[in-house]
């Protein structure tokens, strides 16, 4: 079973992982995109995550997307698989217009 991370290890991992926050429980980040490039940046989030095996939270807004991340197996909060996680999709971002 994966461990929760502190509210400080989780902050110093986000250093790398621009606009991406915590509230030590969940990490997130609010991208500004264009609608459609925003609905093709949820699907390609989608497929990171089934290939982790692991399901956070994506939502599409107008000109957005919202992504929430914790594990709900350790209670709903920050594991390092929650990190990587969080990485692979700001890897993408960029890619979808995403910002």
């Amino acid at each position: 079973m994966a461990e929760a991370l502190s509210r400080d290890q989780i902050e110093e991992h986000l250093k790398a992982l621009e606009g991406w926050t915590t509230d030590g429980r969940r990490i997130e980040r609010l991208y500004s995109v264009a609608h459609v490039q925003g609905a093709a940046f949820i699907v390609h989030i989608a497929a990171i995550q089934n290939e982790f095996g692991h399901h956070s939270d994506a939502t599409l807004g107008y000109k957005t997307v919202h992504v929430s991340i914790s594990s709900s197996d350790i209670g709903g909060y920050v594991a390092l698989h929650d990190v990587e996680l969080a990485r692979r999709i700001h890897d993408i971002a960029s890619a979808h217009g995403a910002g």
